[in-house]
């Protein structure tokens, strides 16, 4: 049931459609891009809700108060506290080794705002826990939700994360002037 009215509301109410030519594997990183809104975060539970998957993803403590912290907790949210130093792509690297399912959606620029420095922390994940890097864009100016490409992390994080920037380079965000490649 919850399959089908996220079904009707994504790709029904709101217009939106996919081109997703990538297998989704029982472990992986979901880089999701342009991060430009909160809608974000709901056209992707939206869409993990159509496939009937479940993936985690990071935000940031503030989203965790009570009694929002308990919705974050069971849609997948984990708490980032930026402010201390947890060595946290070791613990959810470990945590995706020991799973015999892990799905962590991270957004690589980090915020909503035009940040051209984006955030590594994904890439150290998925070296570390040795899982692909599945590059989903949300493409508001298309209306599509799109993955067309993997990435398995070898080390070479500079080249690398031009490749992934360039994968992104001509999707829109929801607020196209927010996101900087």
């Amino acid at each position: 049931m919850l399959k089908t009215l996220c079904t009707k509301i994504l790709f029904g109410w709101l217009g939106f459609t996919e081109t997703v030519t990538e297998p989704l594997p029982p472990k992986c990183i979901i880089a999701l891009a342009p991060h430009t809104s909160n809608w974000d975060f709901i056209i992707g539970n939206l869409y993990s809700g159509t496939k009937n998957y479940r993936s985690d993803f990071l935000m940031k403590k503030e989203w965790f108060f009570w009694p929002m912290g308990i919705l974050m907790r069971k849609l997948g949210g984990i708490p980032v506290y930026r402010s201390k130093q947890m060595h946290s792509t070791d613990i959810i690297a470990e945590r995706a080794r020991n799973s015999s399912t892990f799905r962590l959606c991270i957004t690589p620029e980090g915020t909503r705002k035009a940040q051209a420095d984006w955030k590594k922390g994904f890439y150290y994940i998925a070296l570390k826990a040795e899982i692909p890097i599945l590059l989903y864009a949300l493409d508001y100016a298309e209306r599509r939700i799109v993955c067309t490409k993997t990435i398995i992390p070898n080390g070479n994080i500079e080249e690398q994360m031009k490749e992934i920037k360039d994968y992104y380079k001509n999707f829109k965000g929801l607020h196209p002037k927010q996101f900087k490649i």
